[in-house]
């Protein structure tokens, strides 16, 4: 006899990253004061590149983009992290888990790409200023933009198409705090070796090649730096490139930990804490560190 398959009538429940207790409450209080400070930022940001027109270059859409990705993303997982320890309820319907991973997957999908078409453009400028205009051209950032989204919601309807239909076992308790394809093929009860071939394939496509052409992206703009006569231009180029690499490593590293590694390495726990990183915390490090660090923000805010 196969296993009966309740998903479409079951609701799943999520453990959460903490227990119902004292020193919980405080963490969790810190969650939502970050939660709301990347709702805040991002909001900022985005208006501020709406309404200055000095800010309307190839570099402020782009993070425009990726400030109302981070917005979706953050607002996808902790209202309900924050509803669930409150209430003391901890279960989700298949109907929420599959929303759930459908923004996800497509709004981490899409920022991988994203974060890749940005380290391109501090390429170009820094690289190849003279031919900035034309390689960073209206159609090319519109192109970059789109193409992240699109890319991003392909990857969600594969990964949906495949993972949603297994059937789950047991208690159908996941162990994380927002439904994660990882995280959920552990309640399967039939083997998903093949589906995790098609993660390990996703995952070269939005983590390994992206972050690669990231940190080729850097390497070229830290020897273009290097031969710069001014020591000041230099400080200031070495501040941004490490500033930048130190949140792509914070964006990257946990999401490649996670998604590139077959489902029998995985521990229980583990995952959860390192989605942290790339769910709540770098939502709200993009806006500081690409913008807020930069005098013609500073200008924008004053203005308005």
């Amino acid at each position: 006899m196969g296993h009966e398959n309740h998903s479409f009538t079951s609701d799943f429940i999520l453990l959460g990253l903490f227990s119902s207790s004292q020193s919980s409450l405080v963490f969790m209080s810190f969650i939502f004061i970050i939660f709301i400070m990347t709702i805040t930022e991002n909001t900022i940001m985005i208006l501020l590149i709406l309404r200055d027109s000095r800010l309307h270059t190839p570099m402020y859409f782009l993070l425009s983009h990726l400030s109302f990705m981070d917005i979706l993303h953050i607002s996808n997982i902790v209202p309900k992290m924050v509803t669930d320890f409150l209430s003391g309820s901890r279960t989700i319907s298949f109907a929420g888990c599959g929303f759930q991973i459908f923004l996800s997957l497509t709004l981490l999908g899409g920022e991988c790409l994203l974060l890749a078409a940005m380290s391109y453009d501090h390429y170009v400028a820094i690289c190849h200023p003279p031919h900035y205009p034309i390689l960073m051209n209206d159609y090319v950032r519109i192109l970059m933009a789109r193409g992240s989204w699109i890319v991003g919601t392909v990857n969600f309807i594969v990964h949906t198409a495949y993972a949603l239909p297994f059937p789950f076992c047991g208690p159908r308790a996941i162990d994380h705090f927002f439904c994660e394809v990882p995280a959920m093929l552990k309640l399967s009860c039939v083997d998903t070796t093949l589906y995790e071939r098609g993660v390990y394939v996703s995952g070269l496509i939005f983590l390994l090649v992206p972050s690669s052409l990231i940190l080729a992206s850097y390497v070229q703009i830290l020897l273009t730096v290097l031969q710069m006569k001014s020591s000041e231009a230099q400080k200031k180029s070495f501040s941004t490139c490490s500033f930048h690499m130190i949140v792509v490593t914070m964006y990257y590293g946990p999401f490649i930990f996670t998604y590139m590694r077959p489902k029998s390495y995985h521990t229980p726990g583990q995952d959860k804490y390192l989605a942290i990183f790339y769910t709540i915390l770098t939502p709200t490090l993009n806006p500081i560190i690409y913008s807020f660090r930069n005098k013609d923000v500073l200008k924008a805010m004053k203005n308005m």
